[in-house]
């Protein structure tokens, strides 16, 4: 799937593969983002952005039955604010639509404002499902001060 990003440049967005896993962890690293839980074999719901063959963006799900973490979401500095982490985040939720997935959790500790736009909005951490809890971002690789989100998908009938 290719988009058209603000810098005037084709930006490809396409799934993760386990030859990624370095770029992801450089990705997330330049980021702030924890890295633990993410390996070649976890890249499954990872999708990539790219522009001109180089990785400039990733984003991740972790499925734990008929919900989902969205983690890992980040874009290199340059091309924040180009339309690339909306293109990643779109995408995301829709694999979690197309694989069934009910509700969509999140840990964040500086985008709380950023994710209403996409229909997430602010839950306690207790109503996230047992299932969720067990992923190392809900284990500490996250804050426990870290602001929890959810989206429903609705009805997937």
């Amino acid at each position: 799937m290719t988009t058209q990003a603000k810098k005037d440049c084709c930006v490809t967005l396409r799934s993760a593969a386990a030859a990624d896993l370095p770029h992801v962890v450089a990705l997330l690293d330049r980021a702030g983002l924890p890295t633990e839980g993410v390996n070649a074999d976890g890249l499954t719901n990872f999708v990539i952005a790219e522009s001109e063959g180089k990785p400039i963006g990733v984003v991740g799900l972790e499925v734990y039955r008929d919900s989902a973490l969205l983690r890992s979401a980040a874009v290199e500095e340059q091309w924040r604010g180009s339309g690339v982490g909306r293109a990643l985040i779109d995408r995301a939720l829709a694999l979690s639509r197309e694989q069934g997935i009910r509700d969509v959790f999140l840990l964040t500790t500086t985008a709380e404002d950023y994710f209403p736009r996409f229909g997430f909005a602010c839950i306690s951490r207790e109503s996230v499902p047992e299932a969720v809890q067990v992923s190392a971002e809900f284990q500490g690789a996250c804050p426990s001060t870290a602001v929890v989100m959810r989206k429903t998908n609705g009805s997937l009938a």
